[in-house]
């Protein structure tokens, strides 16, 4: 796929953008430049470019204002310490959008054009790769159906774009713990759903408990299963990992939860380190018992903006979990130094996660 590149006339100066690397906050600027391609139903993915950023042109009767058909992603590059550029473990982005896709009866991006679309935007937008300690540029792909009609069924004309901001930590510079809200009110999403697909109707489903959360002095919100209202599930954009005193960590299983990259990856460190891992369904009476036992020990939400995170306190309507002032567990912040490092360049890449974007 061959890239037409229009620069930006009017780019932002170099001392302004310096201020911004310098103290990025989340996804609140965003880079000079975006990426931009094309799907119909007769001529497939066609026009690819990369543009000046600015607004998208869009009919009153395009199908995603109306039926909510919309996907994203979220990725990072990272500049290490000798100025390269680098993201993480973007091939399964690329899967994850495809099956989000295939949900919401989207055409399926191949894997290649999704990764020369990041490469694209780097080309133009590299110098916006901040390069202070847990800094980075935020990438975020999304796709919409953007064809003019009011009728019901798949849009045969489709927008993919990527646009990027830098930004710093998601919760402030260190890694303090956060304080999680138990909805027994809402849930995230139910068997058959969307739950798995990264769409934007999700997120604007989980908005209203995540204000409850904010009204009860918490961070985050974490949803129980639609079922039984039982299990955990997940936080509004983060998974959720408990760690148990004998060292085993154990995550929700469920159909209805987001595969989460960051989250597969901590759980691969931490077979690395000898941990046991189990991917089960747990119930909020198993993590109260179990604290109360002093059996489970730990507990940690991840996910792309904010890597890992510790959970000091989980509040609900009937009784609390933990203190706002509870110490992050050791082996939470292990394996959040690990990842981070591995991220920046400064721990050997095993894996092979890491993927240069300039070059």
């Amino acid at each position: 796929m061959v890239f037409r590149v229009e620069s930006n006339q009017t780019p932002m100066g170099t001392e302004q953008r310096q201020a911004v690397l310098d103290k990025p906050v989340f996804g609140t600027v965003f880079t000079d430049h975006m990426v931009d391609i094309c799907w119909s139903e007769k001529g497939g993915w066609h026009r690819p470019r990369v543009q000046p950023y600015g607004p998208i042109p869009l009919d009153p009767a395009a199908s995603v204002l109306h039926y909510g058909q919309e996907i994203f992603e979220g990725m990072k590059a990272y500049r290490h310490e000798d100025g390269s550029l680098w993201t993480f473990r973007p091939e399964e982005n690329a899967k994850r959008l495809q099956r989000s896709a295939k949900r919401m009866a989207l055409p399926e991006l191949p894997v290649e054009y999704f990764l020369q679309s990041l490469k694209e935007l780097i080309a133009v937008d590299g110098d916006w790769v901040p390069s202070a300690p847990e800094t980075s540029l935020y990438m975020r792909p999304f796709m919409f159906a953007k064809e003019a009609f009011l009728g019901v069924r798949p849009a045969k004309k489709v927008a993919y774009y990527v646009i990027a901001s830098p930004v710093g930590p998601y919760f402030g510079g260190d890694a303090a713990p956060v304080s999680i809200w138990l909805s027994t009110t809402y849930t995230r999403a139910g068997r058959g759903g969307t739950g798995a697909a990264k769409t934007g109707g999700n997120y604007a489903a989980s908005l209203l408990a995540q204000a409850e959360a904010a009204e009860h002095g918490c961070h985050q919100v974490l949803f129980l299963d639609s079922a039984e209202g039982y299990y955990l599930e997940e936080l509004g954009g983060m998974n959720i990992v408990l760690v148990f005193k004998d060292g085993t960590l154990v995550t929700p299983k469920s159909e209805t939860i987001l595969a989460g990259i960051t989250r597969d990856s901590v759980l691969a460190l931490a077979k690395d380190r000898g941990h046991t891992v189990e991917s089960r369904p747990i119930s909020i009476d198993e993590w109260k018992q179990g604290f109360e036992s002093g059996d489970i020990v730990e507990a940690f939400a991840c996910g792309t903006a904010a890597t890992v995170v510790p959970i000091g306190q989980l509040k609900t309507p009937d009784f609390t979990i933990g203190a706002p002032d509870a110490a992050a567990g050791d082996v939470t912040l292990a394996l959040r130094a690990e990842l981070i490092d591995i991220q920046y360049g400064r721990l050997e890449d095993r894996h092979q996660w890491m993927v240069r974007l300039d070059s």
